[in-house]
């Protein structure tokens, strides 16, 4: 595993910086679950880092507490969103995994909410 996506092991967030149009950085600590190398943030499918990343798709990516303060280094990677069943299925399964109950408490209020959720694959170093 690359030595810049190993500091992200037992972490709770990540900062996730994306960019505005006009450039300016936009930073926003997640949730965020791995799979290898490739990390997944389930975010609502109208927020802004959506937005921000359907028009770009470089990031920065840095380990963080839940404020945002800075637990490692920034990592450049590529941000996409990710539409299929099949990696939705994967991403819930590891959020339960990793945040158990915490999970279905925000499932519920955005349920009820009616909002939808989107997944975004991060790759470092892309």
């Amino acid at each position: 595993m690359d030595k810049n996506v190993v500091q992200f092991a037992n972490q709770n967030y990540l900062n996730l910086e994306t960019f505005r149009k006009n450039g300016e950085a936009v930073r926003t600590p997640v949730w965020f679950v791995q799979d290898g190398d490739t990390f997944y943030v389930r975010t609502l499918n109208a927020s802004g880092k959506v937005k921000r990343i359907r028009n770009n798709g470089s990031v920065n990516i840095m380990p963080c507490g839940r404020s945002g303060e800075p637990l490692g280094e920034w990592v450049t990677a590529q941000g996409r969103e990710i539409t299929d069943a099949a990696t939705a299925s994967l991403v819930q399964k590891l959020l339960v995994e990793k945040y158990a109950e915490q999970v279905a408490m925000f499932e519920a209020r955005t349920k009820a909410g009616g909002l939808e959720y989107t997944v975004l694959c991060i790759n470092p170093g892309a």
